[in-house]
């Protein structure tokens, strides 16, 4: 991967670390003093770390914060002959997990990092101090929205995703309310560039489970069965109501799941709710940790 253009570091402004596993080298943010609580974060498809880079400047005084690119997103390897399956995902962070001997922690995650994050929290339950919810889902849906649809069509999607980029360019208007700077589109786009470096873009759509027949569909099931070993743990629901994917209904979910979370819902923010209202999401998250370090102690 090429050096990031100064714009870029000037909002991304961290020092890069790195891990072997399936796939590659997985590049991960690691912020803040070692003897703090963790804060584990996790993006979704078409993003990368860059997305929390305004979380983890908000929380680093206080917090240590991880926030890896998942393989063949933002500054990982980028594989051309990978899985890119949900375990494959969920075994990479579970390897960074264990890497960084993470006893305890607290979970944010976004889109992809819902499923991603839940598989790993359902086998570690003990380890998860609490849980922050952004606009994913941990469970089967059964709707998909029809540009997604598009994106699957074999050769297709392929055109679309990885020749034309029309996953990724498109999603800086389609998943803001607001309209983003420049800078910051460019920050999103800059991993990727080719049609190489979209395989995982693509990759990621595919692998959405809409039918018993899925590799990953009896992963994704695993995990809503196993949301239950979760059923304690604090948790705070942060919502972009603008969001054509995860909508509402997405939401009532959780909140039939979990009657016992926070729930904070923003009207005029989208899928990338860290974008629209960062300056409101990002107090509640730092006030919702902390508390949860005051509970604990």
């Amino acid at each position: 991967m090429k050096p990031l253009p100064q714009s870029i570091q000037k909002l991304y402004p961290f020092a890069h670390h790195y891990l072997e596993v399936e796939g590659g080298r997985l590049h991960y943010l690691d912020e803040g003093e070692g003897d703090r609580e963790a804060v584990l974060m996790l993006h979704g498809n078409p993003t990368w770390s860059f997305f929390y880079r305004n979380l983890v400047l908000g929380l680093s005084d206080s917090f240590r914060c991880f926030a890896p690119d998942h393989i063949g997103c933002g500054l990982s390897d980028k594989p051309q002959d990978y899985p890119y399956r949900l375990i494959n995902h969920i075994e990479n962070v579970l390897k960074l997990v264990e890497s960084l001997q993470l006893d305890r922690f607290h979970l944010v995650v976004h889109d992809w990092g819902g499923p991603i994050g839940f598989g790993l929290a359902t086998r570690m339950p003990e380890k998860i101090l609490s849980l922050t919810v952004l606009n994913t889902a941990a469970f089967l849906a059964g709707v998909m929205p029809l540009s997604l649809q598009v994106c699957r069509v074999p050769l297709l999607g392929d055109i679309l995703v990885r020749g034309l980029n029309l996953f990724a360019r498109p999603a800086l208007t389609m998943a803001t309310a607001q309209p983003l700077p420049q800078d910051v589109k460019a920050g999103y786009l800059f991993p990727y560039d080719s049609w190489r470096n979209r395989v995982a873009t693509l990759r990621f759509v595919q692998d959405i489970p809409m039918n018993q027949s899925h590799p990953s569909y009896p992963v994704l099931r695993n995990i809503q069965v196993n949301l239950k070993k979760l059923k304690d743990k604090p948790m705070l629901l942060c919502w972009g109501l603008q969001d054509f994917v995860f909508t509402e209904k997405f939401l009532h979910e959780w909140t039939r799941r979990f009657p016992q979370a926070e729930v904070h819902r923003f009207p005029k923010a989208g899928h990338y709710l860290l974008e629209d209202a960062g300056e409101e999401t990002i107090p509640s998250i730092r006030e919702f940790l902390k508390h949860q370090s005051r509970a604990e102690s």
